[in-house]
């Protein structure tokens, strides 16, 4: 059962192999050998073609059968040549048995057939080993690079790995830093017995309810981002109605863009907490987004507030937020900072749009 279930495999991978340029290239030779040699020849050129066709066909199955036999005493390459070396002879005299009914001494004394079996055979132990040589030549130039086609896409999967990896160690670090922020602005007026601690605390336990699902969502969209940031800056515009105005816009068009969660959240926390919290008079933020072309996305958050402080040192939310742009968008995406006129601060993301980052 197992001998014929492997014969039949065998016969199934020659079949397969029997491709329809190897297929051509010997018919193609074929006819060129029956060209050449036909001037030399008595026989019509159709029987003469038809020989030559013959051979080719055996010694290209000839050349797939030795490549199927697993051995290891000698070199693949050696056991092909040799198989289509030996074939050619046989072969070749094979096709003339059916001009003389099979007797393979009136193919022996007959002096014109013998020096047609010369002939090509002599043709079939020249071209047939070389062209054996060269068709492994090219399998071996296919096999190295699928190998390397191989290695590239391990490699892209490898690097896309390190990279997931890298953006949820980024995740991790930035969540408990928004939540600390957020929390300790709820203690601030829990401790000055303000009013509206309790409005507070209710619209900060709904807004976190509705944010913390989406922090790690690998699809996440520039839409569900300008949703928390509404929703945030609603929250902080009850903490300090009169301190505290605010606008976002964002073309509906954009809001298919795949972005990082919480990475715009991180600029309006931080416009917040260092621009309109330290400024006495409250100050005003401004969330917006443009696209430049059809390769380039703009975001911006400019606020009102103190401005930047030149002894500043970069927290962990802008220092993370830097490498989760680089990370998600490209060494091309940028993250600028710049003072506002008369006072404030505009932080910036300039993102290039990819296929893995475009619109869904």
């Amino acid at each position: 059962m197992n001998t014929a279930s492997s014969a039949a495999n065998q016969d199934s991978s020659i079949l397969a192999a029997l491709t329809l340029r190897r297929v051509m290239v010997a018919i193609v030779l074929a006819v060129s050998v029956a060209a050449a040699l036909n001037p030399l020849f008595v026989t019509p050129f159709i029987v003469l073609l038809g020989r030559t066709l013959v051979i080719a066909m055996v010694l290209l199955v000839v050349f797939i059968a030795a490549g199927l036999w697993r051995q290891t005493w000698l070199p693949m390459w050696m056991v092909r040549v040799f198989a289509v070396a030996l074939a050619a002879p046989v072969a070749t005299f094979v096709v003339y048995l059916p001009a003389v009914g099979g007797d393979v001494s009136a193919v022996l004394a007959h002096e014109g057939r013998v020096s047609g079996f010369i002939l090509i055979a002599g043709c079939s132990l020249v071209i047939g080993p070389l062209l054996a040589l060269g068709a492994m030549y090219r399998e071996r130039d296919l096999q190295v690079r699928s190998q390397l086609l191989q290695f590239a896409l391990e490699r892209s999967t490898l690097e896309r790995q390190a990279l997931d990896a890298r953006l949820q160690l980024l995740h991790a670090q930035i969540e408990p830093h928004f939540l600390f922020n957020t929390l300790a602005n709820v203690q601030a007026l829990v401790e000055s017995g303000s009013p509206q601690a309790p409005a507070v605390l209710k619209s900060l336990i709904a807004y976190l309810r509705a944010a913390m699902p989406r922090l790690n969502d690998e699809q996440a969209t520039l839409g569900q981002e300008v949703h928390l940031v509404r929703a945030y800056l609603e929250l902080m515009h009850m903490r300090m109605p009169d301190r505290l105005a605010f606008d976002v816009a964002v073309p509906q068009d954009l809001m298919a863009l795949r972005f990082p969660a919480m990475a715009l959240l991180t600029l309006v926390e931080n416009a917040i907490r260092h621009g309109i919290d330290p400024s006495e008079q409250g100050g005003r933020i401004d969330v917006g987004a443009v696209r430049e072309g059809s390769s380039v996305v703009r975001l911006w958050v400019a606020d009102t507030g103190v401005g930047m402080d030149d002894k500043a040192v970069p927290g962990t939310g802008l220092s993370n937020l830097r490498a989760r742009i680089k990370a998600f968008f490209g060494d091309a995406a940028r993250f600028e900072l710049q003072e506002q006129s008369p006072h404030g601060l505009r932080a910036e993301l300039v993102l290039p749009l990819s296929t893995d980052t475009a619109f869904r």
